[in-house]
């Protein structure tokens, strides 16, 4: 990209009556090349979908409301470059996004959007049904809400006695390899849930779902804890950038 050219954000409604803002604040026709561009972008998405798009034509689908009046392809595969791919864009925490040169405040708040648009989709799979039969759509879940972040989280999943999830809570966030978490609070919330059943679940920003022995002895205790209480940990998952680790499945619980 030309060490010239910047992107120029326009402050845009978040609803408008159009597809892209018009009046005043944007003087001037866009360009024929770009509406042209646009226009045939957003027809072989409406007719073919998303599956036969690169990424990169897919993200400038997304920028086009933040930033109508310029040819954002080029922003859109600085982003990739930066980032790695879609994914990581659509999860990249707002400072860093605000880092690559062209994107401000309405880049950020489409992205952040449409992240919080998959999660809650995502989300709507698996929230009030028996959760043991739904485990691939909690895998994809997961790794929605959680695959890309530069930092730890951890969640509890909470269940009644017929394994449907009655609750998704984060629990704690903490630094690239760390994350802190107390067993006793886990128990406690557990309780106060009237929950039958947990299911632990961090990520690592490391990519490696590998667990640590800190992992480990976080796992029994809450186990131990939750067992004098009448409480089944039924997994704690690990995920990374690819994959995940099932502690019951890895022989761990």
């Amino acid at each position: 990209m030309s060490k010239s050219r910047a992107f120029h954000e326009i402050p845009l409604p978040l609803f408008a009556a159009e597809d892209e803002a018009v009046g005043d604040a944007l003087p001037g026709k866009l360009p024929s090349y770009i509406a042209d561009h646009r226009k045939r972008l957003r027809t072989r998405f409406m007719e073919g979908g998303a599956a036969a798009m690169p990424d990169y034509e897919l993200l400038e689908l997304l920028l086009f409301r933040a930033i109508p009046r310029q040819d954002v392809k080029p922003l859109a595969r600085e982003l990739l470059e930066t980032f790695g791919d879609f994914n990581r864009v659509v999860t990249a925490v707002p400072a860093r996004l605000m880092m690559v040169k062209g994107v401000g405040e309405a880049v950020v708040q489409e992205l952040k959007i449409v992240e919080a648009a998959a999660q809650r989709m995502m989300r709507a799979r698996v929230m009030n049904r028996p959760l043991l039969s739904s485990w691939d759509a909690l895998l994809d879940y997961c790794h929605t809400a959680m695959a890309h972040r530069e930092t730890e989280q951890f969640r509890i999943l909470f269940l009644d006695r017929k394994n449907v999830l009655i609750a998704d809570e984060e629990q704690a966030k903490g630094t690239v390899d760390h994350v802190p978490v107390y067993p006793r609070e886990v128990v406690k919330r557990g309780l106060e849930l009237n929950a039958s059943a947990l299911i632990l679940v961090h990520n690592h920003p490391s990519g490696d779902p590998t667990p640590s022995q800190a992992d480990i002895t976080m796992t029994l205790q809450v186990q131990e804890a939750a067992q004098v209480l009448g409480i089944t940990l039924h997994d704690h998952l690990i995920i990374g950038k690819s994959r995940e680790l099932s502690f019951r499945s890895a022989g761990y619980l």
